[in-house]
């Protein structure tokens, strides 16, 4: 007898398979990121492909995207079936422009986290030549500066 492969997964293969805890599936179930289907004995199967689902919510978790982004992302793939090399290529296109962004927005952070960067808090000797009299902190709270170009 060959062995064959499972085209569906329990929760605890998928768990094994993915490293992920079978509470933690579950709550990616609830929050509609994956989905299975039941058996007449209401036990959970997923197809194969959740796999990757999976590993492309933790990735993204991992960089500090939020699960209502992860489930737009998610969202571009198709009902029904399994995505395809190309589905996950328009994914990833879309999700690349934000990172990218984000990219871009944490090197400018990094770079000017240690000087300045326009709170209005005049903590730092800085700050009295870039807010002068605290004028940023006229106009609003927070980091008046921190998402200037």
């Amino acid at each position: 007898m060959g062995y064959r492969r499972a085209v569906e997964l329990t929760v605890g293969e998928l768990s094994r398979r993915s490293g992920v805890a079978t509470s933690t599936l579950r709550f990616y179930e609830r929050k509609q990121l994956i989905v299975s289907r039941r058996t007449a004995g209401n036990q959970r199967r997923y197809s194969r492909d959740t796999l990757r689902r999976v590993a492309f919510i933790r990735a993204s978790q991992q960089l500090g995207t939020s699960l209502a982004e992860i489930g737009f992302y998610l969202s571009l793939l198709p009902e029904g079936r399994t995505p395809t090399r190309e589905d996950w290529a328009k994914l990833s296109e879309c999700y690349q422009k934000d990172l990218n962004g984000r990219i871009q927005r944490l090197e400018w952070l990094r770079d000017r986290l240690a000087g300045c960067i326009g709170c209005g808090c005049l903590s730092l000797g800085l700050c009295k030549l870039v807010n002068p009299d605290d004028c940023l902190g006229e106009n609003a709270s927070g980091a008046r500066k921190l998402y200037e170009p």
